[in-house]
C-alpha cells in the first residue's frame, strides 16, 4: 500500500499488478508512489481529472453489493443519485438501506464514487469516510463541474 496526501486526508491505495484493489480513508503515513493511481487521484483532487482510467477491481461483496457498485460507477462526475433510485434501478425499490450498506463496503471509494450517492431529496447521509469527507468531495466536483460548464 502507498499513501497519498489529499484534501480529505491521507488515502491508502492498495495496488496488485498495476490494478487498484483498495482505497482506504485516514491511512497512516506510509510510502508514497508515482503509480498511475497516485497521479490520477492527485489530478482528481486538483480538479484536473473527472474520469479515472486507472485499472481497478471490485473484489468481494455479495452479488447485490457488486450490482450496486456497478451502478455507482456509472454516476457522472458532479452529479448525485439517491440510494432509493439505485435500489429502484436494481429492481428493489425498498432496498435503499441495503444500497447504503453496499456503498459503505465499496472497496475503492473515490474511484468508484460512492460519495455521489445521497439520501432522499439530496440529504447528506451515511458515508464510510464520514459525512465531512463526502461533503468535501461533492463540493469539489460541483465547483469543477460548474467552472467547466460556465468557464
Amino acid at each position: 500500500m502507498f499513501v497519498i496526501d489529499s484534501p480529505i486526508g491521507p488515502l491508502g491505495v492498495v495496488v496488485e499488478e498495476d490494478t487498484v484493489v483498495g482505497v482506504r480513508f485516514a491511512a497512516r503515513p506510509g510510502p508514497s508512489a508515482r503509480h498511475p493511481a497516485a497521479v490520477q487521484l492527485e489530478a482528481y483532487f486538483a480538479g484536473e481529472l473527472t474520469d479515472f482510467t486507472v485499472p481497478f477491481e471490485l473484489r468481494g461483496g455479495s452479488e447485490f453489493e457488486r450490482a450496486v457498485w456497478g451502478e455507482i460507477a456509472k454516476i457522472p462526475y458532479g452529479e448525485m443519485v439517491t440510494y432509493g433510485a439505485i435500489a429502484t434501478t436494481l429492481g428493489d425499490p425498498g432496498a435503499a438501506r441495503a444500497v447504503g450498506m453496499a456503498c459503505n463496503h465499496n472497496p475503492v471509494p473515490v474511484i468508484v464514487p460512492c460519495h455521489r450517492v445521497v439520501g432522499a431529496n439530496g440529504k447528506m447521509v451515511g458515508f464510510g469516510g464520514g459525512i465531512d469527507r463526502k461533503r468535501r468531495l461533492l463540493e469539489l466536483e460541483a465547483k469543477i463541474a460548474f467552472a467547466r460548464a460556465w468557464g
